[in-house]
């Protein structure tokens, strides 16, 4: 039985597209690196560049380290990417109140968009392992 695969190359190109903010680092489960890469805006570009070849094996990884299920990741790295201050992906998630008070709040103030950024991925493979 072939397991399918949680991430996706091609989305991964697409936020490496406005990776110089880290974006895609997030997506790939690698929160350090990608505040790291928010921060220094790629490393000044050069780890930007390196990622370029680097996200096919980021995307192997988090296939590997990920649980896919009936939530999917690019679904939802999509809402949080750019509807997440609205709380689309915590909607999307089945968790409506925290989504109303996203929408309400700007993302409580940003903040909870941020911790959504550091912990999407690990909220997905809880929901899809149970």
């Amino acid at each position: 039985m072939v397991q399918q695969g949680t991430h996706s190359v091609v989305m991964g190109y697409i936020l490496w597209f406005f990776g110089f903010l880290g974006v895609h680092r997030f997506y790939y489960g690698k929160p350090i690196s990608g505040t790291i890469w928010f921060f220094t805006l790629g490393l000044c570009g050069i780890g930007w560049l390196v990622d370029l070849f680097l996200i096919p094996s980021m995307d192997r990884e988090a296939d590997l380290r990920f649980t896919p299920g009936a939530k999917d990741y690019n679904a939802a790295w999509l809402l949080l990417v750019f509807l997440g201050i609205f709380g689309a992906h915590r909607m999307y998630m089945g968790k409506w109140l925290s989504g109303f008070l996203y929408f309400f709040t700007g993302g409580i103030f940003l903040l909870g968009y941020l911790y959504d950024l550091w912990t999407l991925n690990d909220q997905l493979t809880m929901i899809n392992a149970g």
